[in-house]
């Protein structure tokens, strides 16, 4: 028997995603009364846009500059975190000797270690992705480990009694079993990278919305502040869409996991 739709259900989700923007336009035009010396209004933000985009190219220097960091690390970190994470799973030796040193720079925050890796590599473009590889290797390691450490023994059992060997196994069972675990790490590592670039930018460097923001609130610039924030949320909601996107084109044929 057919459910019966709640008013609620009947509402497109155009309207409700217009609905939930006029919230939020409301809280900001509010807060920008209430604390104007904090919270440049819409008006002067979207001015900060003008200046900074569209009169001048300097705004998109910085996102490029913080674009290309993000996602040659996550990119760096994803190819290292695959191979790392499926030795972990298959040989247990391999395992030991690297699972507790995970764990243990996982839960050290990158705002710690940032200004080490800094000292040593510079405030170049070369210390800044390292940061970002070392903070989104060890989330996407993690994850895809459990993935595959998750995978129903029973199959693999049934496998190897029709006559399936390793090979058979890794690329038929373990890696199709795998793949949810995959794009949530993938989807991980680019919120992490994105949250490791202030960590990265703020210690040095002349391009990068994290530089950007930094020196707009040493001058108490609040819209250039809210500009660079805003830019930041947008990178990271179309970089959330790209992978939801991927996960309904290559796990559509089992439940995704959330």
């Amino acid at each position: 028997m057919n459910k019966k739709k709640s008013v609620w259900d009947k509402i497109p989700n155009g309207v409700w995603l217009l609905i939930s923007l006029g919230v939020a336009i409301a809280l900001w035009l509010f807060a920008a009364y209430r604390w104007p010396i904090v919270f440049a209004g819409p008006k002067k933000v979207w001015a900060a846009f003008v200046s900074k985009g569209i009169e001048s190219t300097i705004l998109w220097e910085h996102v490029w500059g913080s674009l290309s960091r993000v996602l040659t690390g996550f990119g760096i970190a994803f190819v290292l975190a695959i191979p790392t994470a499926f030795l972990m799973a298959w040989y247990e030796p391999f395992c030991r000797i690297v699972e507790p040193w995970i764990q243990f720079v996982r839960n050290i925050p990158p705002l710690a270690y940032v200004f080490l890796i800094t000292a040593a590599l510079g405030v170049g473009n070369i210390g800044k992705v390292t940061v970002i590889v070392i903070a989104s290797f060890l989330v996407q390691v993690v994850t895809v480990y459990q993935g595959v450490k998750g995978v129903d023994a029973t199959l693999i059992k049934a496998a190897r009694v029709l006559g399936a060997g390793n090979r058979d196994i890794f690329f038929k069972i373990i890696i199709p079993a795998s793949t949810p675990y995959i794009l949530v790490a993938a989807r991980l590592g680019l919120s992490t990278s994105l949250t490791t670039l202030m960590a990265s930018e703020i210690v040095g460097g002349d391009r990068g919305l994290g530089m950007m923001i930094q020196k707009a609130s040493g001058y108490y610039q609040m819209d250039v502040v809210l500009l660079g924030i805003i830019l930041l949320g947008i990178i990271g909601i179309t970089f959330e869409k790209i992978v939801k996107f991927l996960e309904r084109r290559f796990t559509g044929w089992q439940e995704t996991v959330q």
